[in-house]
């Protein structure tokens, strides 16, 4: 089946520069992808629906103690029941149609198995964000409009990806926004109030989740589903083609295999364990089957070591997709992967061991005078690279000799995905640093007028983006103005400084008027707590308990037994931080005394 009619043969280039990559493709457009989408979604909801009907009705039929009710609301739900089974079925149909994802060359391939993205619910984030930007940060959230339109936009555009590397691009550019996201307004003393809608990709059970974690992991999902259909989609009777094919299915098991390590405790079966794992071998028998198509693509005359290749790689292929279908026979797993996936892979398991097998007949066949006629050694250097005895010990009639024949030197190697290769500005910087600026941070705010003295304003400064109150001189102008030690300036006589740098903050404070400066200042929570222990001999005491209540629920606001389902955050960490971090101060840490 075609696809013809979309954009998503296009590169960027061809699209033209003025376009974002923010724009999905358009979900109207009647393709034949579009439509599997479409349909995938509506029997999506119809599943929603009915699952709802059917826990209505469990819940009258365990409550009610009138008989003649039971026995209505029994029938009910047998009747439920049977929608919900030939709805899963249908739904089943439309993931086992793999042929909407394969190339639309006229050379024969083998087809491979491509994944559908998951479907998600439209979003409106407007008023939480509202109110958080109003709560927590003390702004006035009609001027963030703006950034909250955008995130919603880039939202609603991943849903629909192109089937190309900017596809792949808008996914990231996501994914990487969902770090400031979480940053900013995922607090650990409070709940934003937003539930993210996903559906199983192979089920289309929905999963309903309060925590960010759960969005990250699925547009994770998504990445690596998006990348097994663009290495469906490859020509593969070309080397270019297996090239790209390859590159496609290396990237997509390492996006499964990266969710598999970093999140844990998934709502839906499709980002379980045991289903990652799956995914990750399917991938990698995949990537092996182009491995092998690209040795036999290769073979322009028929020479032994050329043949004994051939039979390694196919064997390898064999070995590799007998493994995908012992991942797929799990208790777990066996009546969720659709027919079809266990079929192909029992088809290309028995195709590649029998190509094997003939390849190694034909090589076995050409090399009868082995020792005797090979003058220059090539057939014997040929048998040497895939056994570990010389050939003259070799016996053939020996089944680990045989057995040996068929090992692949080639394996595939898993490409982790790299976040940092799109790069994308924080939408609500506005707010401020998020090294300040963030819903883990608390801070009170506090205007302070200074008039410059002779001895100068007393304080100390150093950093940037914010300026950081170093030290302040007993008895000078900023002690009597109220300033302290641990305190940011972010406004000078009304102008606004969070992201400015050192020098020109010093600058500011230089240039004021004769009615002298006023300043807007914050001072974190933790800093308070600091000051008071210095000043009191218990204070250490209140400070480390409180501290470690803080981080309590920090913890807490993260794991499972809250959310229902966590990121494990090392090595995620690390990588992110790399980054995104925004630093306390510049590398330099500019200090000055005024």
């Amino acid at each position: 089946m075609s696809d013809s009619g979309s954009d998503e043969d296009l590169t960027p280039e061809d699209r033209g520069s003025t376009e974002s990559v923010r724009k999905g493709c358009d979900p109207l457009v009647s393709t034949q992808r579009s439509k599997l989408q479409q349909r995938r979604a509506k029997l999506n909801q119809q599943i929603n629906r009915e699952l709802l009907l059917r826990s209505g009705a469990e819940n009258l039929y365990r409550a009610s103690t009138n008989q003649k009710v039971k026995e209505t609301v029994a029938l009910e739900l047998s009747f439920v029941n049977s929608n919900l089974q030939l709805l899963k079925e249908e739904l089943e149909e439309l993931n086992s149609s793999m042929n909407i994802y394969q190339t639309e060359s006229e050379t024969l391939n083998v087809p491979m198995i491509p994944l559908g993205l998951k479907e998600t619910k439209e979003i409106d984030m407007t008023v939480p964000l509202q109110d958080f930007i109003a709560e927590h940060y003390g702004e006035d959230a009609s001027l963030y409009l703006n950034e909250i339109q955008d995130f919603m936009e880039l939202r609603q555009a991943m849903r629909t990806p192109s089937r190309n590397e900017a596809g792949q691009e808008l996914l990231m550019e996501y994914f990487n926004q969902l770090y400031f996201l979480d940053q900013r307004f995922f607090s650990p003393h409070r709940s934003l109030g937003v539930h993210f809608h996903w559906y199983d990709s192979l089920t289309g059970v929905p999963s309903v989740q309060r925590a960010l974690a759960f969005e990250k992991g699925s547009v994770l999902f998504n990445i690596g589903a998006l990348y097994t259909q663009i290495g469906a989609r490859q020509d593969r009777s070309t080397l270019s083609g297996i090239e790209d094919a390859i590159d496609a299915f290396q990237r997509a098991a390492g996006a499964f295999l990266y969710l598999q390590e970093n999140f844990s405790h998934a709502p839906s079966l499709d980002m379980s364990g045991s289903a990652l794992s799956m995914l990750v071998r399917l991938m990698v028998a995949q990537v092996q089957e182009c491995v092998c198509e690209k040795v036999l693509l290769n073979i322009q005359d028929i020479h032994l070591n050329v043949l004994l290749q051939a039979a390694q790689e196919a064997a390898r292929v064999s070995d590799v997709y007998s493994l995908v279908l012992q991942a797929m026979s799990v208790p777990l797993l066996k009546d969720y992967v659709p027919f079809s996936w266990i079929s192909m892979v029992q088809v290309k398991t028995h195709h590649f061991r029998a190509l094997a097998h003939y390849y190694t007949a034909v090589a076995l066949c050409d090399c009868s005078g082995v020792g005797d006629e090979d003058e220059d050694g090539a057939e014997i250097k040929a048998l040497v690279q895939i056994h570990t005895r010389q050939p003259e010990k070799l016996n053939l009639q020996d089944p680990e000799d045989k057995r040996r024949l068929a090992h692949t030197q080639q394996k595939p190697d898993i490409k982790a995905p790299d976040f940092s290769v799109v790069r994308v500005t924080d939408i609500f910087h506005r707010l401020g640093p998020l090294s300040v600026f963030s819903a883990r941070n608390r801070w009170t705010r506090r205007h302070v007028c200074l008039v410059r003295g002779e001895a100068g304003l007393g304080l100390t400064l150093r950093g940037d983006s914010p300026v950081l109150v170093a030290g302040v001189l007993p008895g000078g102008c900023a002690a009597e103005g109220g300033l302290r030690e641990g305190d940011y300036i972010v406004a000078v006589n009304s102008v606004d400084c969070r992201w400015a740098e050192h020098a020109e903050v010093v600058h500011a404070l230089k240039s004021c008027p004769d009615r002298g400066l006023e300043l807007d200042i914050i001072t974190l929570q933790t800093h308070e707590v600091e000051r008071r222990m210095n000043l009191s001999p218990s204070g250490e005491q209140d400070y480390q308990s409180g501290s470690q209540r803080r981080a309590g629920r920090e913890y807490g606001g993260s794991s499972s037994s809250v959310w229902g389902w966590s990121w494990r955050n090392s090595g995620v960490s690390k990588r992110l931080g790399s980054t995104f971090s925004l630093s306390f101060s510049n590398s330099r840490e500019s200090q000055s005394m005024h």
